[in-house]
């Protein structure tokens, strides 16, 4: 049985990239829930996980620091498609289990509320990743549509990528 773990959520900031960095390199490496490259550097990957505003990045921390998990949020689109937001998430493998993804989830949830957002979209949840995709479908997330062998997964071969949907039903009409 895991221990229970207080998961404290907050803004991700420059200066937590090199605890972020390692969640992010371990998943990436795995290669079966993104399709980034297995090479990607710590600045690329950065580049590509600490969103700038309108978005936000945050980090699911311990009490004692420790990053367990981080998630990046913001506009799915932008101009007119601003009004419906995405996310991406990832949790260390040492966390898992614990509650990190859901927090995470339930966090990314209630910003896109607060900000007016209308819906949610995933746009490439891998088929395969059954935690996530049962995580989401918790949270109300639906699939709305399975693009075929649209991700190379190490192990299970060509599998379809989900698009996942919230509605949030708050309305935001621009920007």
């Amino acid at each position: 049985m895991l221990a229970a773990v207080t998961i404290h959520i907050r803004t991700a900031t420059a200066q937590d990239w090199p605890q972020i960095w390692p969640v992010v390199a371990e998943v990436v490496r795995a290669g079966e829930t993104y399709a980034y490259p297995l090479d990607l550097t710590s600045e690329q990957a950065r580049q590509l996980w600490l969103e700038a505003p309108p978005g936000e990045s945050v980090v699911a921390t311990d009490d004692d620091g420790s990053v367990l998990g981080t998630a990046k949020m913001g506009p799915n689109r932008p101009g007119h498609g601003d009004h419906v937001g995405t996310a991406s998430f990832m949790v260390a493998s040492s966390a898992r289990g614990l509650g990190v993804g859901r927090a995470l989830g339930e966090h990314v949830v209630a910003w896109h509320r607060e900000r007016g957002f209308h819906a949610i979209q995933f746009n490439a949840v891998v088929e395969t990743n059954a935690a996530a995709v049962a995580l989401w479908r918790s949270l109300g997330f639906e699939v709305v549509g399975t693009v075929p062998e649209a991700f190379r997964h190490p192990t299970h071969g060509l599998v379809g990528l989900h698009v996942m949907h919230l509605p949030l039903r708050t309305g935001r009409a621009q920007g």
